[in-house]
């Protein structure tokens, strides 16, 4: 049961996360910030999420979330279909599939060129829509 229902919710949040490429925009001002705060860029941000999760062994999930008690950005993984919030307390903000069947149809066995090109179809305003809600 809890492999089918991570499943449902972390893919729910995959799609959620993506859109066309000319609706993919940048962060809001408040998600940028908190960004930049705690990363000290976009592109700093991105590089260190996509190497944690190409990093992956096996399947699983790459995910920027947010630590109500920290009260700042995180970066995690998660192996198989496991929830992000039950298991670390933090809140998904975005995820990156990395399971095969995500990418192996049109990047074959690049994962990393993948989890690169994504960014180019993240949903910045469902981002930016879930940060301002996790934080309160």
């Amino acid at each position: 049961m809890n492999f089918n229902t991570g499943g449902h919710i972390n893919h729910t949040l995959f799609w959620e996360g993506l859109t066309a490429v000319k609706n993919s925009g940048e962060p809001n001002s408040e998600l940028m910030t908190a960004i930049k705060k705690d990363f000290g860029s976009l592109e700093t941000m991105i590089d260190k999420l996509n190497a944690k999760t190409i990093a992956i062994q096996g399947s699983g999930w790459g995910w920027l979330a947010y630590d109500k008690e920290m009260k700042r950005l995180q970066l995690a993984c998660c192996p198989n279909q496991d929830l992000l919030e039950p298991t670390t307390g933090l809140i998904p903000l975005f995820c990156i599939d990395v399971w095969e069947h995500a990418y192996y149809l049109q990047y074959k066995n690049l994962r990393p060129d993948f989890v690169k090109a994504i960014w180019k179809i993240a949903n910045w305003k469902i981002i930016s829509d879930r940060y301002i809600k996790a934080r309160g």
